[in-house]
């Protein structure tokens, strides 16, 4: 597994006279592409449990399961000790399949409503996917959102420059949801990719690089833009070398649990990473 730490690509830019053996790469949104930190979903999380039941979670246990569809999503966080625990307590039995329906039906508009206030793309994303369709790379993606927070959230960022080339929600598929492959193979068949060993799918949470483990894509997790380093952006520009280097340790040991080829920071480290790739491919090497 390789790792790559600079927070500039320009001089790893390459002017391409030949088409990339990278057919296409398939990002998730939230703290990938858009939301530093990957804040919408895990605060809705918590607001809605709070709202339908009057029942506290915090934000690192909302963080825990992230990238999981979002039914799934708060089943699992239902399912933690501390979790299960205090709702036992309180009402004096498990979490049941009709409370988290309340929950998520709680959550749903309560999503919609906001995901727009964390539409902000991450620091020099649209650059680098811009960059990548140029080098006739195709661009797809997938989402632990449904549908309905995905039809509001597409046409947000394209407003800020960020149109994939496919989009994919979570439901969208009846057995669509991570780490299931279904998601990016569907962005394969949609842009009409040859051979998936071409493809990289580029995720900050576990059950995303699973899900493209999966597919036998190539997989790149990203320690500081996601779930597991938690900071703002406001934050990452903010933080001393050694504030960094404590959020990177702390996402690296969750995110080595799914073994992803390649660790980066962020998006804008990614292009020295097609690099390898295509350097890869070209001597025969899969993922």
């Amino acid at each position: 597994m390789s790792n790559v730490m600079s927070n500039t690509t320009s001089n790893l830019k390459q002017n391409k006279t030949v088409k990339s053996a990278v057919e296409a790469v398939i990002f998730d949104w939230a703290g990938t592409i858009v939301d530093f930190g990957s804040f919408a979903p895990t605060t809705i999380f918590v607001e809605a449990f709070k709202t339908e039941y009057d029942f506290d979670i915090t934000l690192a246990e909302a963080r825990v399961p992230m990238g999981l569809g979002k039914w799934d999503h708060i089943q699992a966080v239902g399912k933690l000790d501390s979790v299960a625990q205090r709702w036992s307590e309180k009402f004096g039995q498990t979490m049941l399949d009709k409370d988290i329906d309340l929950i998520y039906n709680r959550f749903i508009p309560l999503q919609k409503a906001k995901v727009v206030d964390h539409v902000e793309p991450i620091l020099n994303a649209v650059n680098v996917v811009n960059d990548l369709k140029k080098q006739g790379i195709k661009i797809g993606s997938c989402s632990g959102y449904p549908r309905a927070v995905m039809d509001i959230l597409i046409p947000a960022a394209a407003k800020h420059g960020y149109q994939p080339d496919c989009v994919v929600a979570t439901d969208d598929l009846t057995h669509g949801g991570r780490p299931a492959p279904h998601m990016v193979l569907k962005n394969v068949i949609e842009l009409g990719v040859g051979n998936v060993a071409n493809c990289i799918k580029v995720d900050d949470s576990t059950p995303g690089i699973d899900e493209g483990h999966n597919a036998g894509m190539w997989t790149v997790g990203l320690l500081l833009s996601g779930n597991e380093a938690g900071l703002t952006a406001q934050q990452f520009q903010d933080a001393t070398p050694e504030v960094l280097e404590n959020a990177r340790n702390k996402a690296r040991l969750v995110m080595e649990k799914s073994n992803p080829h390649f660790l980066i920071d962020t998006i804008d480290d990614l292009p020295a990473i097609v690099a390898e790739i295509e350097q890869r491919l070209s001597v025969g090497e899969r993922p």
